[in-house]
């Protein structure tokens, strides 16, 4: 039977007093929470899955609180998935979501608090991927890694990183409307998916990235990726996972 296999890893890094970063895979939650070794995941390919990481925003009130809700939300909603437009659909309600837990019509100590998000639904024949905000997601195929989602951060010099977004869920004392990227291609079997958190791709450069899943699979992957962000200084939080569609044999 075709299976999805997701190996996943999440960790402060080396700078930060707390995780910020949450993940969701299936039903599967982890939230702003430490773990010290990849854990790996197997589910029947069909029915949606959705895998996805929630990168709360630092110098913001709640970032735990926002990513955590956020990736809460996806779990309920993953099954449902099914269609580009269920997936937009489903991050303007955690953008809503993330806002109304904020309370900023009572001025609560959250109002301000945001996250990012990234991830992929993987269904028979198809991959949607979506993302608001910088956190990413890549293929890894043997001609490289290529980037599917579109950083929402402003224009930068080559080789430098910016804490800033352009758009994010929740983030600002009143309401904003978020554009969603979202794109769906042929899912090919035997490829495999990279999504992270910027605690993973900001200390680290795409070729290391692509060096690292050339010669790793599933556990192993997702721990060398964040074995070489900590031994690059590990400046964020750092949650990784990786996804391989294997087809029936």
């Amino acid at each position: 039977m075709p299976y999805v296999a997701v190996s996943a890893i999440s960790h402060p890094g080396l700078l930060r007093e707390r995780n910020e970063d949450s993940l969701v895979v299936g039903p599967w939650t982890l939230c702003a929470t430490v773990t010290e070794n990849p854990q790996t995941l197997i589910f029947p390919l069909g029915t949606p899955l959705v895998v996805a990481v929630a990168d709360g925003l630092g110098g913001h009130p709640g970032g735990d609180v926002a990513s955590a809700l956020v990736v809460r939300q996806i779990a309920s909603l993953g099954p449902a998935l099914s269609s580009e437009v269920a997936v937009r659909e489903a991050l303007n309600v955690c953008n809503r979501a993330v806002f109304q837990a904020a309370g900023a019509e009572q001025g609560a100590d959250l109002v301000g608090m945001g996250t990012t998000v990234a991830g992929v639904v993987v269904q028979s024949g198809s991959l949607c991927v979506f993302n608001v905000g910088d956190s990413r997601v890549f293929a890894a195929s043997p001609d490289g890694l290529r980037q599917l989602s579109v950083d929402d951060s402003p224009p930068h010099p080559a080789g430098q990183t910016t804490a800033l977004v352009t758009q994010c869920l929740g983030g600002s004392p009143t309401y904003r409307a978020v554009h969603p990227h979202v794109t769906s291609e042929t899912l090919t079997p035997g490829e495999r998916y990279l999504i992270c958190s910027d605690g993973l791709t900001d200390p680290l450069p795409t070729d290391v990235l692509d060096e690292i899943l050339r010669k790793h699979d599933d556990g192993r992957a997702a721990f060398e990726l964040w074995k070489a962000a900590i031994e690059a200084g590990g400046p964020d939080n750092i949650t990784v996972a990786v996804v391989r569609v294997e087809a029936e044999e």
